[in-house]
């Protein structure tokens, strides 16, 4: 069987984030791409409203490719970020701020929102997408657990849904579970089949 996707089998596809998950949900869409990651000053600007953050950090990580992009390429960029009480909750860079994340996410709904950013050597499209889960209360026993037991400093907002946190504390979710693990696959396969 042929993938879906296939009129993109001659394009070199890199994809420039070493998320494990955003790398298991691109596979996901039957492609295959190189990874490939830079470094960027993820620094948000104080006066811009969090709901443009994660579009602003996508395009950033695109724009500062250090490689002119050939014909032949195709760039796919993302970010994610928690949103709480108009609050930007980035990665934790401790156990401490790990647990004061999770603690003002316990018993709230937040919003998630992943951008994705495609480019070529001639255009670029930033696509976005927002979820909103709800997360039950929790004591500070199961939140010591999971910053304990699963380190979740590569994530933002200090939680991955996709781990014991979301198993046990998420009670709702509005939209696409994908857009909250980091990657909306349903608008980047929308986009991949317009580029093809």
């Amino acid at each position: 069987m042929e993938p879906f996707l296939s009129k993109l089998k001659d394009k070199r596809i890199i994809l420039a984030s070493n998320s494990p998950r955003r790398q298991e949900l691109l596979r996901g869409l039957e492609l295959a791409f190189e990874v490939k990651v830079n470094s960027v000053d993820e620094t948000i600007p104080p006066d811009l409203p969090a709901e443009y953050a994660a579009a602003f950090l996508s395009r950033l990580k695109a724009d500062s490719f250090p490689d002119a992009l050939a014909e032949q390429d195709l760039l796919i960029t993302a970010d994610t970020v928690v949103i709480v009480k108009g609050k930007i909750l980035g990665k934790p860079n401790s156990d401490m701020e790990a647990f004061e994340m999770i603690k003002s996410l316990s018993g709230t709904t937040h919003t998630v929102m992943t951008a994705v950013t495609i480019k070529d050597h001639k255009r670029s499209v930033t696509l976005e997408d927002e979820a909103k889960v709800t997360l039950r209360f929790l004591d500070e026993e199961e939140i010591w657990h999971y910053v304990r037991n699963y380190a979740p400093f590569d994530k933002a907002g200090a939680y991955g849904i996709q781990e014991w946190i979301g198993f046990t504390g998420v009670t709702s979710i509005e939209g696409s579970y994908f857009t909250v693990m980091g990657f909306p696959q349903h608008l980047v396969y929308q986009q991949l089949k317009k580029w093809q």
